[in-house]
């Protein structure tokens, strides 16, 4: 076990860590709006020491939400669902039932795993990397894409890919926020009001569409599973 002490004002908090974070379930669809209040106040808690880190999996009713460097133009169905400016980097993305997000809160000011401490890039390959290894766990072959945020599925034979998993993050003053979202089996034809992530020339898919018929709460033990391998 490391402990780890988060100096806060003229106090000390202390918090017996093992590089496991607090893991959450919300129950239902959840508004964005209250996600987004959620990890501010999660968030500035893990900055100020009176609050540890924490992996939060939600699942939202249908909706868009833009990214920092979101195009006007690859939002294609205006009015379809409701849209919201996330703060996190990069472009468009759908969020509904039958995907899984993940917000991951962590402390990047320290080392995680594999993860460097104060690193964007390297935290960045740790969610690629855990994610992976959690679709290697549901028997999908998960790979990245140089150029190409997420994680995508080839079909060798034919040469096509699909993007199965998203990930837009925000750091502030090194504490993380935002973090993935993975295709368990939402309606895939809701991707089609964007342009995901700005990339046109390739589609999405889900676990479902691959034949894969797996729970959000198999995909959750997945992802819980997968965890340690990446992030310690």
């Amino acid at each position: 076990m490391m402990q780890s002490t988060f100096q806060t004002g003229n106090a000390a908090a202390e918090f017996l860590d093992d590089s496991a974070p607090e893991w959450r379930t919300a129950p239902g669809l959840t508004p964005y709006p209250e996600a987004i209040a959620a990890m501010q106040a999660r968030t500035a808690g893990i900055r100020a020491g009176t609050a540890g880190e924490l992996v939060w999996l939600v699942e939202h009713p249908p909706l868009y939400t833009a990214g920092t460097s979101a195009r006007a133009d690859d939002l294609r169905a205006p009015g379809r669902f409701p849209t919201y400016e996330a703060g996190r980097g990069g472009q468009w993305t759908y969020h509904g039932p039958g995907q899984r997000t993940a917000y991951v809160m962590l402390d990047l000011a320290r080392r995680h795993g594999g993860v460097r401490p104060r690193d964007l890039r390297s935290y960045v390959g740790g969610l690629e990397a855990w994610l992976i290894a959690a679709l290697a766990r549901l028997g999908v072959r998960g790979e990245t894409r140089p150029g190409r945020i997420g994680i995508w599925v080839a079909d060798a034979p034919s040469g096509s890919e699909a993007k199965i998993a998203a990930i837009g993050v925000r750091v502030t003053r090194w504490v993380s926020w935002h973090g993935v979202a993975l295709n368990v089996a939402p309606d895939l034809g809701h991707f089609a009001g964007i342009v995901p992530c700005g990339i046109a020339d390739h589609g999405v898919t889900s676990l479902a569409a691959l034949g894969i018929a797996a729970t959000l709460t198999e995909a959750d033990a997945a992802l819980r599973a997968a965890w340690r391998e990446v992030f310690g």
